[in-house]
């Protein structure tokens, strides 16, 4: 008798709580309509190329910064290998500490150098500073540099909620920007001072900029390098990523915390019976932005996670010089679910494969939710 009181009672539990679950899901609003936003006047394009402009070395030298423990696989890699592309920059991959670099959610690097031996290097710093997001906002060693790079005359440049971090070493007090939408309200609450700027992808304020979310690393590196070499030489490295576009615009009120997101989270978070591992094998010179893209989009989907194999357990290197460590030692991977060799497609293109190879195994709302996390206009949610 005691034992069917506790069944049943939890069984209420369980009713009321999905009723709970169910009134809050009303509760959000629908998933919103893309509208393509209007090109940027052009006096504003121009003034963002015009703070964009390098001040220190007639070649710059940029570094990208993350922590060994978890930093962002795109906003680390992306930027990296498209202005590497470029070949009027100098860039290198720093790491707080020694050792590689666990990249989130998936793929480990080995970094260049570290920010000590880089300091010791390069002591009046760099040129630019590219700030992804970390594990953590408040990383002593990170705020610390970002603020001396800052005093040697660095642009500093947050990509998506690395505009957190900026933030927390105060270089957002009282300028405007913008970050990744799912942390603007946290960003905004912390850093009341912060003038935001909607309907933006870049938004730059003295020698600070940001950005919007994930996918915005691609024209941010593409605007850099307009700023630095000119508009022939950012579209030579457009044409080569896929990507003929690049500037500012951006429709910020079509990505939001909305009912199909919180309900395509919840289920696929749900289904735990139904988990995989997706390989990608790793091949010397592959494309490390195609790379970055797919393996990200792959271990957003909440249903399965990007894993790298190669035959030998050392780094292999991609096309821009990254070492990348594998996380299988294996020369084999089951056909159903290995992911086809990347480079084939131009980055660019990369991505909009792999949502429609999301959209097949799962479905499109799996796909839309990959989407809105990596705050990808071209796929932002359609009504």
């Amino acid at each position: 008798m005691g034992s069917h009181v506790v069944l049943w009672s939890g069984v209420g539990v369980v009713g009321l709580c999905a009723v709970a679950a169910g009134a809050w899901m009303l509760s959000l609003p629908p998933k919103p309509a893309y509208v393509v936003p209007p090109p940027v006047p052009t006096e504003e394009a121009a003034a963002i190329l015009d703070a964009l402009k390098p001040s220190k070395r007639q070649r710059p030298l940029i570094a990208v910064v993350g922590l060994n423990d978890a930093t962002e696989a795109t906003d680390y890699l992306m930027p990296y290998g498209i202005l590497r592309r470029s070949g009027v920059v100098d860039v290198m991959l720093l790491a707080t500490e020694p050792g590689p670099v666990q990249l989130f959610p998936a793929l480990r690097v080995e970094p260049a150098s570290t920010i000590a031996a880089f300091d010791a290097a390069y002591p009046d710093g760099a040129d630019y500073v590219i700030v992804p997001a970390m594990s953590r906002d408040d990383d002593p060693a990170v705020l610390a540099w970002l603020k001396t790079q800052a005093d040697k005359g660095a642009m500093i440049v947050g990509v998506c909620a690395g505009a957190k971090v900026v933030a927390a070493a105060g270089l957002l007090d009282d300028r405007r920007g913008t970050t990744h939408w799912y942390y603007l309200k946290e960003l905004r609450r912390k850093h009341p001072t912060l003038q935001y700027v909607a309907d933006r992808r870049i938004v730059v304020d003295g020698r600070v900029a940001t950005t919007t979310g994930i996918s915005a690393s691609m024209p941010v590196a593409l605007t850099l390098i307009e700023a630095i070499a000119g508009r022939a030489a950012a579209e030579a490295v457009g044409r080569d990523i896929g990507m003929t576009d690049w500037d500012a615009r951006h429709d910020s009120r079509a990505f939001t915390f909305n009912r199909t997101f919180a309900w395509t989270a919840i289920r696929n978070t749900a289904a735990i019976w139904n988990r995989e591992q997706f390989g990608i094998a790793l091949t010397p010179g592959l494309d490390e932005v195609s790379l970055a893209l797919v393996a990200d989009a792959w271990s957003r989907t909440y249903r399965s996670r990007a894993l790298t194999f190669a035959p030998m357990g050392e780094p292999v290197e991609s096309r821009s010089g990254v070492r990348i460590v594998p996380d299988r030692v294996t020369a084999d991977w089951p056909a159903d679910t290995q992911i086809p060799a990347i480079g084939t497609r131009q980055p660019a293109h990369a991505l909009d494969d792999t949502l429609a190879a999301i959209s097949a195994r799962y479905d499109a709302s799996t796909s839309d939710f990959v989407a809105m996390q990596l705050e990808y206009p071209a796929h932002a949610i359609p009504e």
